[in-house]
């Protein structure tokens, strides 16, 4: 009696069909339970990744600063600190000095010069740029200053007669912005000049000794900046984060406890790692994607495991009079429910392997990217090997239940009464109401970011929107299609043979169809909705910073190159303008040039249709007052202009402008102003779609002033944008997914019905109807089918995710709101795969008319 056990992988083979429906779907069940894991745990290493990048690179462990130390206790912090380093895994520590502003400082016998010493240890001089000169013992100056004042090297400073190391080399200045090596030591080491920086130098010891030297020399009790810290590689995790702060909070504690035992506890700042605020965010974001998919995780995995239970009762249908001599040889249900397992486990596991494995190789495609976890991979295979179990667990049970209920108990369901009753259930009343109950919450989705907190606060029911919006879209139009379908006996088109055939073809497969549907539906409008929603947050924040600077990057100036005095730089004229801006009346008023404003500024975001010809009609003079573009219109608004200048006349009315948002504002063109009043603008900036570093050595080498500067990527925190995107993105896999479904849906139908295809196919073509008219029929069929499904699931999704994307704009406070992107390339892709579809699924029938046999019509 083990031989039907033993032989049950090889007698699956004789239902093929059955072995790749049950793989494939747990093969999709898997794949989303491993990518829900993989996909939050990729976010938190996204956003470590993020809060690196904008991190000085020796911050993210521990750093101990301390201002104004005394020089005598130095050697005591550095000591504690390369004492217990070593013990909770860190390296040599950086140790760099800087003294105060050393005014009257002599070279060549000029005692006017104004210089701060400094010293950076281990890489300091390989991180500097030696023009002159060598490494030996001594001092090294700028070459800022060196240049101009013609210091060399060999050159024997003093301070206010103390003799100080001599000259040894000579260095390019770091300049603002310095590299990242220098990143957290910018107030000691770099000289402003961008900011008329009274500092005309700092200048370097080569070493320790020579800087103990020099400071001893001059007398001074104290150092002004004092910073020790460590170079670590970047961590690339969330886990490896978190265990370097870990690292990072025990080190500090033990420093402080070694010198508060020697009353020196005051030399330790009770400040905590300056890296974990990112270890806290990128906890947070993780947390925040895990949770906003979770549900959905969750219920794509039970929609597997159901349609393994749908498997599992065709099983039962075709192995029924095995089943049944098996139970009157004696073999239980838990026996049989085994046999069913072993005969169909292979391909189930097979399917769940590969669906995980999948999984993580595909990560870098649909997710975040950021480096998942090592805990976190261990997780998503428990996560697969949970639904494999609970995937064989439920094949089983069914498959038992259905032999005790029959067989032992000689119960016989009536079949189609709980089919009807659930057929006849209103479900989409149910997901009408959860849909209801996301949108209330919607509302308030994102208030935690206007709040102060860097991240949305996350409410899973507002997540889930969409996605039962879609869902009871679909089951609406399945519902009314069902009903159509049923009253189509009525339908007499015979006339038009090949469109009567696609109906019949139709209404004799209701179940099949409906199914198709609603999948078919589900899956174009959720990745409809993902893909609107991930690729709107992504617009709004280019869009959103690219108005708030104004261009690319924007550099405040000063008057001279406003005024024209000083020309544009040759590497900035192409691609920049300059901008002045007033204030005083309520009103922001930006005075442009029109002729470089639309190559230098961010026009894309200006709701114009010819911005061109407004430029030029407010560079007409107007006796009327001042032409201008009046921007973001309120009821109180004035068309007083500051600083005297005649009241507006509005050319034009837009709703947002570069620079001035949506705020009330003005645009002057500077071809109507005198020079008295251009003279009386108080600030000047130069827009330029010139990489910020780029301008600034344009300009800096120009001698322009430039007081502050800000970059479309600096000027915004990205992350709340990044994991709205993030959670959507889960939403679109979860529609690509579904989308396979129902491609796979659609052709398995076909299959199903070769043998009935094929007969009816014969007999019409005996009748008469020409080949090209039946496939005509066919794609009509499943024309209708699919264009349904991709029509109703394209207007849908576009449409809530039109309405969702502004709700989830994490930065309402800034302009301009979120916007759903273009979707007409979304559409016309689709639109080209459901063709490519329909057409194979099309030819898989008709190819089944004339490859039939004889003997398989006569059967069928």
């Amino acid at each position: 009696m083990t031989k039907p056990w033993r032989a049950a992988p090889k007698a699956a083979l004789s239902s093929p069909l059955t072995l790749i429906v049950a793989a494939v779907t747990s093969l999709l069940a898997c794949f989303l339970g491993t990518a829900a894991v993989l996909q939050a745990s990729a976010a938190g290493g996204a956003t470590v990744a993020y809060q690196t990048g904008i991190t000085c690179p020796d911050s993210y462990g521990p750093v101990f600063g301390k201002g104004n130390i005394r020089v005598q206790d130095i050697p005591a912090l550095t000591q504690a600190v390369q004492r217990h380093a070593p013990a909770h895994g860190f390296g040599a520590p950086v140790v760099g000095a800087y003294t105060t502003v050393l005014r009257g400082t002599e070279f060549n016998g000029d005692p006017h010069y104004k210089i701060r010493l400094g010293y950076r240890d281990q890489a300091g001089l390989d991180n500097l740029t030696l023009q002159q000169g060598t490494r030996a013992p001594g001092l090294w100056l700028g070459n800022v200053v060196a240049g101009a004042e013609h210091i060399g090297v060999g050159a024997k400073p003093s301070f206010h007669g103390a003799a100080l190391p001599p000259v040894t080399g000579i260095y390019a200045d770091l300049l603002d912005p310095p590299p990242r090596w220098w990143c957290s030591q910018q107030s000691g080491a770099v000289v402003d000049r961008l900011v008329d920086d009274p500092i005309d130098s700092i200048v370097f010891a080569t070493d320790q000794k020579t800087f103990d030297t020099a400071i001893s020399a001059i007398g001074l009790p104290s150092v002004q900046y004092f910073h020790i810290s460590f170079y670590e590689p970047a961590p690339t995790t969330l886990s490896t984060a978190e265990d370097l702060l870990q690292r990072s909070q025990d080190l500090v504690a033990d420093v402080r406890a070694d010198l508060t035992a020697r009353g020196l506890g005051y030399l330790v700042a009770a400040n905590v790692p300056t890296f974990e605020r990112s270890v806290q965010i990128a906890r947070q974001a993780q947390d925040n994607v895990f949770v906003s998919i979770l549900p959905l995780a969750l219920i794509s995995v039970l929609v597997g495991c159901a349609g393994l239970g749908t498997v599992a009762l065709q099983w039962y249908q075709r192995r029924h009079a095995q089943l049944r001599l098996l139970s009157a040889r004696g073999s239980g249900p838990a026996a049989l429910g085994g046999l069913a397992v072993a005969e169909l486990g292979l391909p189930i596991f097979a399917g769940g392997a590969l669906g995980a494995t999948a999984a993580r190789l595909l990560l870098s495609v649909y997710g975040p990217p950021g480096v998942p976890d090592p805990a976190a991979e261990l997780q998503a295979v428990a996560v697969a090997a949970g639904t494999l179990i609970l995937s064989l667990t439920i094949l089983a049970a069914i498959v038992a239940v259905r032999v005790h209920r029959e067989f032992e108990l000689g119960r016989v369901r009536r079949k189609g009464n709980r089919a009807r009753l659930l057929a006849y259930f209103p479900w989409e009343l149910a997901t009408a109401g959860m849909a209801w109950l996301g949108w209330t919450r919607l509302a308030h989705y994102g208030s935690g970011s206007r709040l102060g907190n860097p991240l949305p606060q996350v409410d899973p029911l507002a997540l889930t929107y969409p996605v039962f919006v879609v869902l009871t879209v679909g089951l609406l139009t399945a519902r009314l299609a069902w009903l159509a379908l049923h009253a189509s006996h009525r339908a007499r088109l015979w006339s038009r043979p090949a469109l009567q055939l696609a109906i019949r073809r139709l209404a004799g497969a209701r179940a099949p169809v409906t199914g198709v549907l609603v999948i078919g539906t589900l899956a174009v409008g959720t990745l409809a909705t993902g893909t609107g929603i991930a690729r709107g947050q992504e617009e709004a924040l280019n869009t959103k910073s690219a108005v708030f600077v104004g261009s690319n990057a924007r550099l405040d100036t000063d008057s001279p190159i406003g005024m024209g005095d000083v020309a544009m730089p040759a590497a900035l004229a192409g691609n920049s303008t300059v901008v002045g801006e007033l204030t005083g009346t309520g009103s922001v008023v930006l005075v442009i040039d029109p002729a470089t404003f639309a190559r230098g500024a961010a026009v894309d975001s200006v709701p114009a249709d010819d911005l061109d010809g407004l430029l030029r009609t407010i560079s007409q003079p107007d006796p009327r007052g001042t032409p201008v573009i009046r921007v973001g219109h309120t009821p109180k608004q004035t068309a007083a202009l500051p600083d005297g200048l005649p009241d507006a006349v509005t050319a034009a009315d837009l709703p947002v402008f570069p620079m001035i948002g949506t705020s009330p504002g003005y645009v002057v063109s500077r071809t109507v102003l005198s020079h008295a009043q251009l003279d009386s603008v108080p600030k000047w900036s130069v827009l330029t779609k010139a990489p910020m570093a780029d301008a600034t050595t344009a300009l800096r080498d120009a001698g322009v002033f430039i007081p502050n500067r800000v970059s479309r990527e600096s000027a915004l925190d990205g992350l709340p944008f990044f994991v709205v995107s993030w959670t959507f993105s889960f939403v679109a896999l979860l529609g690509a997914v579904l989308g396979i479904v129902a491609i796979l849906a659609l052709l398995v139908a076909v299959e199903v019905r070769r043998r009935q295809n094929a007969l009816a196919g014969a007999l019409v073509l005996r009748m008469g109807m020409r080949p090209r008219t039946l496939l005509a029929s066919h794609l009509m069929e499943l024309g209708a089918l699919s264009g349904l499904a991709i029509a109703v699931g394209v207007a849908c999704g576009v449409s809530v995710a039109g309405l969702s994307v502004p709700r989830f704009d994490p930065a309402t406070f800034l302009a301009p709101r979120s916007e759903l992107p273009d979707p007409l390339p979304f559409v016309l892709t689709v639109v080209v795969i459901g063709v490519a579809v329909v057409a194979l699924a099309g030819w898989i029938a008709v190819r089944s008319v004339r490859t039939a046999r004889t003997a398989e019509l006569i059967r069928a």
